[in-house]
């Protein structure tokens, strides 16, 4: 069984053959679940939308559209 550190900021690194045989990517979505005295970490498959960048994106498009996504929810 794999084991990892958490490290002073509390973060983990999920070891290399469980992120190969989950197919856990970069930018990939996981949700923590709390099993008694376990944590379930799960790979989730959300469609988060992508906003295009540029000059043109302004703060207010940027909470328009974070404000649509709520919504949606």
């Amino acid at each position: 069984m794999p084991a990892t550190k958490v490290t002073r900021n509390y973060q983990i690194t999920i070891p290399k053959e469980i992120r190969e045989q989950l197919g856990i990517n970069v930018g990939d979505i996981l949700i923590f679940d709390i099993e008694g005295s376990k944590i379930v970490l799960r790979k989730e498959r959300l469609e988060l939308p992508v906003l295009k960048g540029g000059k043109g994106l302004t703060v207010e498009k940027i909470e328009e559209n974070i404000r649509k996504g709520m919504r949606e929810e």
